[in-house]
């Protein structure tokens, strides 16, 4: 089975017991494994068996729920801001709901003034006349309210309902008695009834449902601007260089392998490696980091950030739908599409509310009618069109996705992608978080830490016939400032000394045939005293009869002198003379968990090189916030045990699993998840763990985890088998996440009382609970009102989430 996920646009949801229908009649499609509908967004996401389901077959499932499905096409990210039809639709539905809106409210307000007591008085006669107020209401209840009856229709159509059958029920019924009153007023009176129309009840019903629909449409776009923002980042145009020339290109013409020229002030096209030139880059965008980054030839560039100094050239390596700003959009559009198991209790909830409603409605007619004050029926019909419109199953629908949209779009804001909605909540519940070592807590790749050279070591070339001619300053591959015999000078004065004792010029030189002969290897460890050369300026010497020793280190005459670099034992092995102040060094180095690197000239130790992989800058305060959070940092890896405690202790991790294997890394994280390490615990719980790694080795930890979470510099295999992707590289982004977690879940909870606490206090109220004891009713427009501000209500406390601190 070739499973794979396919989006649908949804059109006629209003309410989330749509959501429901709609994912019975997919889920009944041979082949589909799961769906998802989300009201907020409009969309169902659909997993299935690519060779057995067609979007067809998708199509008519959800028509035959009552419901229309598009499939949504996979655009390129240039196509996305061109060929948004979806959005320029809704933007049209919106313009006509607003005009729909304005003339309902318009017609409802004469009415209203023509018939309300206490505002009837200062109407003009012509609006007190029934006939007129039957011809201003008509074309509401059946031209702005066909919206409704067509929804009803189709739902009675597939023996089902919705919230528009509860308002068309409801508004039927109040235009249905005026129409009886203002056609047959004698009927109405024999029943001993005043004859009353209530017109100004159903427009004005109508008026204010579809005015909550239009505010809650307008909130709703406030909760995906996050998308909007991120495909509004692409650059339009881009200076591809083809035949030596440069030409500015669309974006979509752009082909890998293109070399592009980039400026001051631009932004860059698509992803791909610097050739030449450097420059400092704003990746605030895509990252969330402040700080411009420093780039240089072979490194990386994303597409969409902006070049702020320098110009260079670079080779396109990702176009169109393959770059970053691409994955990302795909990445928070998906998150924003799921559903996290929270919103499956509304759903249920909200799969039968309707029938309850119904049947609340006939419940309450039937006792007003026979055991209510005079006029009966008169206050059966208001109370039942009461109950009607104030149910409102749209809070409980949009409590939970609307939330979601603007968590996980905040996210992204802060370069923390969220795949979906399920990990969003799961995160927020993390008690331990397991920590991988190599590219993790640290940089991924080796460093010198420490450069030393023996004490005394003027004395020393002195001693073997080295001076230092009388004019050097600087280190030179022309100019030696270590020569045999000739005339012995005083070394270097106070200011060229290093910490006092040793000569700048001395230390540039032998740091120059160090890295000379570093460069002749690919060994990881010697490119890091290469990068090291480079950064500290050291001169380039002609290198002679190199010899790479397996596992022990090199050796080879440089400037007429021979270099031996390696291990301890490889200068055993060559008998040169040591130094007990480099020796004492190297056992405190060892203590540190340091790789160490001899040095011998001419068959005398003059230096000792310590080499780590290096602490990232955010780890030690990435790991005391989740301390702080009372949850408990793990370090699990595979190198050994006395490297893995020292980069524990230096970050702030008590508890570390060492010299674990990739298919035991699985392993460790199912028992920490059935034993509880969260400190102050009254009593033993199974812990909920989230894993932080990078490599492909941590793949089945990430998968395994409760919550995995990927580092953006990681692998693909690492990133895919992750719940959460950190662009930006920040180990504080981990309790960021938690917190956006915890923040996100406490916003869909107040929603869920909001909406359900709405639901159970008004729906008695309107049922006339409270006229026995206070002769309280609630009237049928207030009812409308009510339940308009119910689903805004829900929509803006989720947008009240992008003004909280995370």
């Amino acid at each position: 089975m070739s499973s794979m996920k396919k989006q649908f646009n949804i059109k006629g949801m209003h309410c989330a017991s749509c959501v429901l229908k709609i994912e019975e009649a997919v889920k009944k499609v041979a082949g589909v494994s799961t769906a998802n509908v989300n009201l907020a967004t409009e969309q169902a996401t659909v997993e299935c068996d690519a060779a057995k389901v067609t979007d067809e077959q998708i199509a008519e499932a959800v028509a035959g729920a009552g419901y229309a499905a598009e499939p949504v096409a996979v655009l390129a990210i240039h196509e996305l801001p061109l060929h948004d039809h979806l959005r320029m639709e809704k933007a049209q539905e919106l313009h006509d709901l607003k005009i729909k809106v304005a003339v309902s409210l318009a017609f409802g307000a004469l009415i209203l003034w023509g018939s309300f007591p206490g505002l009837m008085q200062t109407a003009p006669p012509i609006l007190k006349n029934f006939w007129v107020q039957f011809i201003l209401a008509t074309p509401i209840q059946f031209w702005v309210g066909w919206i409704f009856y067509r929804s009803a229709l189709a739902a009675l159509k597939h023996r089902t309902t919705t919230m528009d059958t509860l308002v068309a029920m409801g508004t039927t019924v109040a235009y249905g008695y005026s129409v009886v009153v203002t056609v047959f007023p004698s009927l109405v009176t024999s029943a001993g009834i005043e004859p009353m129309p209530y017109f100004d009840t159903s427009v004005i019903i109508i008026a204010l449902i579809l005015l909550g629909r239009f505010f809650e449409a307008k909130a709703k776009a406030g909760t995906s601007q996050a998308i909007q923002k991120l495909i509004g980042l692409q650059a339009k145009t881009a200076k591809v260089i083809r035949g030596g020339v440069e030409v500015d290109l669309p974006i979509d013409q752009v082909t890998v392998g293109d070399e592009i020229r980039v400026r001051p002030g631009e932004k860059i096209p698509v992803d791909g490696i610097i050739l030449t030139g450097e420059s400092a880059i704003d990746e605030a965008m895509v990252t969330g980091e402040s700080m411009p980054t420093d780039k240089k030839a072979g490194d990386t560039v994303i597409g969409a950030t902006i070049n702020k100094t320098g110009s260079f050239i670079f080779r396109a390596t990702k176009v169109g739908s393959e770059t970053m700003l691409a994955q990302i959009i795909k990445l928070v559009q998906e998150a924003q599409g799921s559903k996290a198991p929270i919103q499956r209790l509304a759903d249920k909830v909200s799969s039968v509310f309707v029938p309850i409603v119904l049947l609340l409605a006939v419940v309450t007619f039937v006792v007003w009618y026979f055991l209510g004050p005079t006029p009966t029926l008169l206050y059966a019909i208001l109370n039942t069109v009461a109950v009607l419109i104030i149910a409102c199953p749209c809070a409980m629908g949009l409590a939970t996705p609307t939330a979601i949209m603007v968590g996980t779009g905040l996210g992204a804001e802060h370069g923390i992608l969220i795949k979906d909605a399920v990990a969003l909540e799961v995160a927020g519940k993390i008690t331990t978080v397991v920590f991988d070592k190599t590219g993790t807590i640290t940089e991924g790749h080796p460093k010198v830490t420490d450069f030393l050279l023996m004490e005394n070591i003027e004395n020393v070339y002195q001693e073997l016939g080295w001076a230092l001619p009388a004019s050097d300053s600087q280190t030179s591959p022309q100019s030696s400032p270590l020569q045999r015999g000739g005339r012995t000078t005083p070394l270097a004065s106070a200011e060229e000394r290093v910490g006092g004792e040793v000569s700048q010029a001395i230390r540039r030189y032998i740091l120059s045939l160090i890295s000379s002969l570093e460069k002749k290897s690919e060994h990881s460890l010697s490119q890091a005293i290469t990068e090291f050369g480079t950064a500290e300026q050291a001169g380039e010497f002609r290198v002679e009869s190199f010899q790479a020793l397996s596992g022990r280190g090199l050796t080879g005459t440089v400037d007429g002198h021979r270099i031996l670099i390696g291990t301890k034992k490889l200068m055993e092995e060559e008998r040169v003379m040591r130094c007990a102040g480099l020796d004492a060094a190297a056992e405190r180095f060892l203590g540190e968990a340091k790789t160490l690197a001899f040095v011998a000239i001419d068959g005398k130790n003059v230096a000792l090189i310590a080499i780590t992989d290096t602490i990232k800058a955010t780890a030690i305060a990435g790991i005391q916030a989740l301390k702080k959070m009372g949850i408990t940092p793990v370090l699990l890896t595979g190198d050994h045990r006395i490297a893995a405690e020292v980069i524990a202790k230096q970050v702030g991790i008590e508890k570390v699993y060492a010299e674990v294997l990739p298919a035991d890394k699985e392993r460790t994280i199912r028992e920490l998840q059935n034993r509880n390490t969260t400190p102050y615990s009254l009593q033993p719980t199974a812990s909920i763990v989230g894993m932080v790694g990078d490599g492909i080795n941590d793949a089945p930890a990430l998968a395994a985890a409760d919550v995995g979470i990927a580092m953006g510099t990681g692998t693909d295999v690492a990133i895919e088998a992750a719940d959460i992707t950190l662009v930006n590289k920040n180990l504080m982004s981990v309790a960021t996440a938690i917190k956006l977690s915890q923040k996100t879940m406490r916003t869909i909870k107040l929603n869920l009382l909001w909406a359900f606490g709405y639901n159970i206090i008004l729906i008695p109220v309107a049922m006339g609970a409270l006229y026995p004891l206070w002769h309280i009713l609630l009237n049928p427009i207030l009812a409308s009102v009510a339940m308009a501000s119910s689903s805004i209500s829900v929509v803006i406390n989720s947008l009240l989430l992008k003004r909280r601190k995370i």
